[in-house]
């Protein structure tokens, strides 16, 4: 996850944030409805798939359309990159709709791949301060996970990311959104990767408050005067 690169117009790098959502969607969704369909009923086992299914998607798309984009695949990433100085504030809004249509997207093309009606809406139950708490704790994680790793090339990010993802299914109870465009799509399937969207609000709010909550420490640690 880098920053937006200079030679690219941003027509370009905005289609790509399209493109790679799209996928992790793709990946999310479609990794757990098969999981649901193949497992036998046991919930453990289909959240593991899951989990190792987006996890190793993940990684392959960040390697992939990192030098393009910077795939960042996240509004709050965006956000971030851009309050840090890495990214042009101009660049945002396009960045942010690319995703959430790309998301969206990516959930109808994992509904045509498992003949399931395309469009839908979830009534998976995903509520409570625990929920939330998780949220934004599971969003913390990531973006110090991704400032972290600026001082790194492209495959050591991508495999952190990937790997805090991965582990962050398991030991979040929201089995770690960490990201609004995700929130966003997953309210828009009523499969085993779901959210009510009445639930999707509080998730939202949890993710936000986390690069809130989280950027004054990364400013006094890095020395960036940067203000968000």
């Amino acid at each position: 996850m880098t920053e937006r690169p200079d030679t690219r117009p941003l027509s370009a790098t905005a289609l790509a944030e399209v493109i790679a959502t799209a996928f992790l969607l793709i990946a999310v969704v479609g990794s757990g409805i098969a999981a649901q369909r193949l497992c036998g009923g046991n919930i453990g086992l289909a959240l593991l798939v899951n989990a190792l299914a987006t996890s190793a998607a993940l990684f392959v798309i960040i390697l992939t359309i990192g030098p393009i984009s910077g795939a960042h695949m996240n509004p709050v990433v965006t956000l971030a990159a851009a309050a840090t100085g890495g990214f042009e504030w101009k660049a945002v809004p396009s960045y942010i709709v690319a995703q959430i249509a790309g998301a969206i997207i990516g959930v109808w093309i994992a509904h045509g791949m498992f003949d399931l009606p395309v469009l839908q809406i979830s009534a998976h139950v995903r509520t409570g301060a625990g929920q939330w708490l998780a949220e934004f704790v599971a969003t913390a994680g990531l973006l110090g996970v991704v400032w972290g790793c600026l001082k790194y090339e492209t495959p050591t990010a991508a495999a952190a990311v990937a790997a805090y993802i991965g582990g962050a299914y398991w030991f979040t109870a929201s089995t770690s959104f960490a990201n609004p465009a995700v929130t966003i799509a997953r309210a828009f399937t009523d499969t085993f990767a779901g959210i009510r969207p009445g639930d999707a609000p509080g998730f939202i709010l949890a993710q936000l408050a986390a690069l809130i909550v989280i950027y004054p420490a990364y400013r006094r640690f890095s020395g960036r005067s940067t203000a968000i």
